[in-house]
């Protein structure tokens, strides 16, 4: 997909956003340089491009009593892309799956999986994910902490 073309306004409202999803439109345009109706044009022709596509509230896993977070690699028998549909559709219905990836190589999928303790994680992964049709194996690595954990992307200048 071609990179949308941007002037350094929109960059800002960006960047401004994907740093504070909260920030009214009249905050918004003053820190931007403009007064609130062509802000707000602005965002809506950014949602528009799909180049903002949702908005949501960051919440920290711990709080709502997620105190284990797994990355599961998943080797699938086949690669026909049937099967590696169908492996995408029986993770969407996976709520303990926040992220999934399909890599190159010898790893089919990469899962970002949360739990609330690893009891929970275990039942998950024999009764929900190596019980999947088409899954070969899997390995897991639980994570210890997060050193980094930035939404969105680099959006150049200040």
């Amino acid at each position: 997909m071609a990179e949308t073309n941007l002037d350094e306004i929109d960059l800002e409202i960006l960047r401004r956003l994907q740093s504070d999803g909260r920030v009214t439109n009249v905050e918004l345009a003053q820190s931007v340089g403009l007064t609130a109706p062509p802000c707000l044009r602005r965002m809506r022709a950014l949602e528009d491009q799909g180049v903002i596509t949702a908005y949501h509230a960051s919440v920290d896993p711990s709080k709502m009593g997620y105190t284990i977070t797994v990355f599961a690699m998943v080797s699938l028998k086949s690669q026909a892309e049937s099967d590696l549909q169908s492996f995408e559709e029986h993770v969407q219905s996976l709520p303990e799956v926040r992220e999934c990836y399909m890599l190159n190589g010898e790893i089919d999928f990469m899962l970002k999986v949360v739990a609330k303790d690893l009891q929970q994680f275990q039942t998950f992964l024999t009764s929900k994910l190596t019980a999947a049709p088409n899954v070969a194996s899997i390995k897991t690595s639980l994570t210890i902490r997060s050193a980094k954990n930035l939404p969105g992307v680099p959006i150049g200048g200040s």
